[in-house]
């Protein structure tokens, strides 16, 4: 019998249980095919197969009336009221980049010192520090492989870091946007496979998220008009039937014009930053140790022991996720350093 994977969400407080996209064919990789074929699973979850997936899944669907009928919108919890130029959403692929009026529909604290979530998505909170009731070591990533240690000098500003992840579902809004407000210091790509973002998948695959493709932004906070958190490590992993990571900074209002990213640059908390071509996707924060506190809510259902979660049974401790709405708060900074 196959484990459920069950999350709570915010909003509501009600426990859900996740109709996960894939989970056979995951099961499937992650389980035999990893052990008996290892040649092959490399394969399989190499660039051109992640490509050649989401062609399939995305793309040979184009005008397919089925996608904008009332059950299969409600099903994955699309509302069109939320997009800009619903009537262009007639493809699978269209229909997962959409664009939405986040600004009346993902309303944000006006408090600049909140630190709001990257994306709509379901989050779980960690720590790297052994005394931290979220201590979490290695289950996720590896720090140094994560920020690819070879290419940084941050590896000792986050030895101990608060730690938050979003996974995206594939049929979540997929633009990510900025979790704080700062400037821009250090972005740099590493080059990855294309692992599934899948609760069995994580937990078979141990530590997938410093294996993947991903793009490093470090933001620093400690500036003016920033969110005083010092500095901050946005992490944007790309996954199963990811096709690419797109730049798309806005710093107002809306999606254009799209501003450049690089060092030097200040980027606000709320905005656009980047579009993941659809699939399923991860966004991990990184924070320096004592400069934000998670908020409460978010502390109290991770550590239910009612919810019935794939990550519990895999970890051995109570890991529940929290759906949470894009620029919603998710913590609010101690100090402002």
């Amino acid at each position: 019998m196959t484990l459920p994977h069950q999350y709570i969400e915010r909003y509501s407080g009600q426990v859900r249980t996740e109709q996960l996209f894939g989970d056979r064919l995951v099961r499937f990789l992650y389980h035999p095919l990893r052990e008996q074929a290892p040649a092959l699973f490399r394969l399989l979850t190499s660039g051109y197969s992640s490509r050649l997936l989401a062609l399939a899944q995305y793309d040979l669907d184009t005008f397919n009336p089925r996608l904008r009928q009332p059950a299969f919108l409600r099903q994955y919890g699309i509302d069109l009221a939320e997009c800009l130029e619903p009537e262009r959403l007639t493809s699978a692929r269209r229909l997962f980049e959409r664009r939405i009026r986040y600004w009346q529909c993902r309303p944000m604290a006006a408090d600049e010192r909140t630190v709001v979530a990257p994306a709509d998505a379901r989050l779980l909170l960690a720590s790297l520090a052994e005394d931290s009731a979220l201590w979490l070591k290695d289950k996720f990533f590896v720090l140094a492989e994560l920020l690819a240690a070879t290419k940084t000098d941050w590896l000792g500003r986050f030895a101990a870091a608060d730690v938050a992840i979003f996974r995206l579902t594939p049929e979540k809004y997929h633009y990510n946007h900025l979790p704080v407000s700062g400037r821009i210091v250090d972005q740099y790509e590493v080059q990855g496979r294309y692992h599934a973002c899948n609760p069995g998948a994580v937990v078979a695959a141990v530590t997938p998220y410093d294996k993947n493709r991903r793009l490093v932004t470090l933001i620093d906070t400690d500036v003016a008009d920033g969110s005083e958190v010092g500095l901050v490590a946005m992490v944007e992993v790309v996954a199963l039937m990811i096709g690419d990571l797109h730049s798309c900074y806005c710093d107002h209002c809306g999606y254009e014009p799209v501003t450049l990213q690089y060092p030097g640059l200040f980027v606000r908390r709320g905005q656009p930053k980047s579009l993941f071509r659809p699939g399923s996707s991860t966004v991990v924060l990184l924070f320096e140790p004592g400069r934000l506190r998670f908020s409460d809510d978010l502390l109290a259902n991770q550590r239910r022991g009612d919810v019935v979660s794939r990550f519990s049974r895999g970890f051995g401790l109570p890991l529940v996720e929290t759906e949470v709405r894009l620029r919603s708060t998710i913590g609010r900074a101690v100090t402002g350093g």
